[in-house]
């Protein structure tokens, strides 16, 4: 007899796990470019400056650079520009926002005349590592249905699991599902009850599936809204050895939260058709924590010129994802199905691990007129894990992982020039896809500009980013597999106070 899990009608269930994978493991592990806006103008090159509360995100030896202790804090505005192509039909979207986007400080003690350790610091930094903030419509006409995406779930599934028992409801059979059988087994019991799909053999030891869909062109449209952050709290210590050397550790704490729903909807009149439209939602919750730490050192190799290297380790995140689901379909004599199991799906936690980063810095100075720096970075997308390791979902998605994800470089160039108090930046930076096929999704390209002016006990610094890029996603990881090509632009104005202490 099957089991039956409600609490005062919400249900709560746990299982097998929601399917994590590739696009969940790229979207935690990838960075974007936040931080002061002097850091930004520049494109982040800053690994062997020094001096600014964002560059110690890259190189915790920055913080030593500081003469004196420091605080800055950073507003941004933040205009998306998405246009989508699916299957030759064309949409667009725009959207923009103020965010709060970084604030720290810095200590800075110097030490006795006569040590070879000049000074040491203490610094404390937010910042936002990705903002998930997205929203898109793929609207076309493709040849391949929404049910392939249930069939694939149910085929080699006993039809005895997808019909329910006298007196059982259906939110009583999905919530069992969920609890005893996983994530898998529940699309096949809503493409089932929904009249997508229908056994082959009337038989409760059938395990064959056909659909109620018959063959043909098939008006759909996918719009999807996500939001959420990506977040990290740097606890840095620095040191200055002698006038050359300058060492520094972070300890860092992150925290991630995402939401994203997505509604299907898809439409035909094709003959043998007995289901003519379907609208399939999803909404999922995904919040985590996480630890790394970074290694650090800027060595003064002249006057004109820095050397910088630093060392970030993989993030471990603690994940925990929620889930709900709603199935509609109808036919031409208008016979509506409605699947609403009102269950919030509870999945147990797991863990991912992110890869490392490895950073060079190089950087000529001209005196106090301005500088050049150089940043390039090294990050292997494809150590990417998902723990625990001997679970066969993510034994296999770990597998998948290792093939399609690869090692990508980071290149960032940015300049400043000085004219009395005022400063004058620029900056372009360019990022590999971390896939291989390098389609789904595209490299990365950008450029800043920026200005500040130096009040004495005060700076004020304003720039303005743009980063553009291509990327292919999938409607679903399966069955329904079809891609919205989605050029992607953002473009970010950031303004920056810093004061000194």
């Amino acid at each position: 007899m099957k089991k039956i899990f409600l609490i005062m009608g919400l249900l709560f269930i746990t299982g097998n796990a929601l399917s994590q994978n590739i696009t969940d493991a790229y979207r935690y592990s990838a960075e974007e470019l936040n931080g002061t806006a002097r850091f930004r103008a520049l494109s982040g090159a800053f690994g062997a400056l020094g001096g600014d509360l964002s560059a110690i995100t890259v190189n915790p030896a920055s913080s030593a650079v500081f003469l004196n202790s420091f605080g800055t804090i950073t507003l941004d505005h933040t205009a998306s520009n998405r246009k989508v192509n699916y299957f030759g039909t064309r949409t667009s979207s725009e959207s923009s926002d103020i965010d709060f986007n970084q604030a720290g400080g810095v200590l800075v003690f110097d030490s006795r005349n006569d040590s070879p350790w000049k000074k040491f610091s203490l610094g404390l930094n937010y910042g936002a590592t990705s903002n998930f903030d997205d929203a898109f419509v793929a609207r076309g006409i493709s040849q391949t249905s929404i049910d392939s995406y249930f069939l694939n779930y149910a085929n080699g599934v006993p039809l005895d699991l997808l019909q329910t028992r006298e007196g059982e409801s259906i939110s009583d059979l999905y919530s069992y599902l969920g609890e005893n059988e996983g994530f898998g087994v529940q699309q096949a019991f809503l493409g089932y009850q929904g009249y997508i799909i229908d056994q082959a053999v009337d038989s409760p030891e059938n395990i064959s599936y056909n659909s109620f869909i018959g063959p043909g062109d098939f008006n759909q449209e996918y719009r999807s809204v996500s939001t959420g952050l990506n977040g990290k709290f740097s606890f840095n210590f620095g040191t200055q050895y002698k006038d050359f050397l300058y060492l520094g550790a972070n300890l860092n704490t992150h925290f991630l939260n995402y939401e994203r729903s997505t509604r299907f909807r898809e439409t035909n009149d094709n003959p043998n058709s007995a289901t003519n439209t379907v609208l399939f939602n999803n909404n999922l919750s995904t919040v985590g924590d996480g630890f790394s730490f970074q290694l650090g050192a800027i060595a003064k190799v002249s006057d004109r010129l820095r050397v910088g290297a630093a060392y970030q380790s993989p993030t471990w995140f603690n994940i925990i994802e929620e889930s709900t689901q709603y199935l509609e379909t109808n036919n031409t004599a208008d016979e509506r199905v409605v699947i609403n199991p009102n269950v919030l799906n509870v999945y147990p936690d797991y863990t991912l691990k992110t890869p490392g980063k490895l950073t060079g810095s190089l950087a000529v100075l001209f005196g106090s007129k301005g500088l050049i720096s150089f940043d390039y970075s090294y990050k292997d997308y494809s150590t990417t894990e998902f723990k625990p390791l001997d679970d066969p979902e993510f034994e296999f998605q770990n597998e998948l992982i290792s093939n399609e994800l690869q090692a990508v470089s980071t290149f960032r160039l940015g300049g400043e020039y000085r004219i009395s108090n005022w400063s004058l930046r620029g900056g372009y930076r360019y990022e590999q896809s971390p896939y291989a096929d390098e389609s789904t999704v595209g490299d990365l390209t950008g450029y800043s500009a920026g200005l500040g002016y130096n009040f004495g006990s005060m700076k004020l610094d304003l720039a303005y980013t743009n980063a553009s890029y291509q990327e292919n996603q999938r409607l679903y990881q399966t069955g329904l597999t079809n891609a919205a090509n989605i050029d992607r632009e953002l473009s970010n104005v950031i303004l920056s106070i810093s004061f000194g202490l």
